[in-house]
């Protein structure tokens, strides 16, 4: 009686698995049989597209990292077994480029709230620092060329005194 028991339920958790399995590697079927797939929309010629295409269907550019990652024959590339393949599937697989998951204002926003808070604070650090507490050093005869022995064009820059007579 135990055995019997022990079998019914391990063939009942293998079932579930089954299911579960099925579940998870296929689509799921549509409620209804009457409604067929939508029909891919017929190619018509604009100003820009290439007339090598000819009637090849004009499929939206969407990437295929937006899909959901479950229910396709091909998981790795989330696609169905004879799904037409858009003209640019190189750009819009799963080996593309990434897809951004912050629209380019947010990323915008964020970028200058940044950008602004390191300008303020460098603005806040300068006028936060004190003055050097010692006065400059100055040497005589022009930064000392003749008793060092320095040549003319490394003599240092004089300062000029201007006072405004009021």
């Amino acid at each position: 009686m135990a055995s019997s028991l022990a079998v019914a339920r391990r063939a009942a958790l293998q079932a579930r698995a089954a299911v579960r399995l099925r579940h998870y590697a296929t689509v799921a079927p549509a409620e209804s049989t009457e409604h067929a797939a939508p029909a891919l929309p017929k190619a018509t010629l604009h100003e820009d597209d290439d007339p090598q295409l000819a009637d090849y269907p004009r499929l939206p550019f969407v990437s295929k990292q937006l899909r959901p990652p479950r229910g396709w024959d091909d998981v790795q590339f989330r696609r169905n077994f004879g799904e037409t393949l858009h003209e640019q599937e190189e750009i819009l697989s799963m080996w593309g480029p990434d897809v951004s998951v912050v629209p380019p204002q947010t990323a915008a926003r964020w970028f200058s709230i940044a950008v602004l808070g390191f300008v303020g604070l460098g603005v806040l650090v300068n006028y936060a620092h004190p003055e050097i507490p010692a006065i400059r050093r100055e040497y005589p005869f022009s930064g000392l060329v003749s008793e060092l022995g320095s040549l003319d064009a490394n003599t240092a820059r004089v300062e000029q005194d201007t006072e405004v007579d009021e």
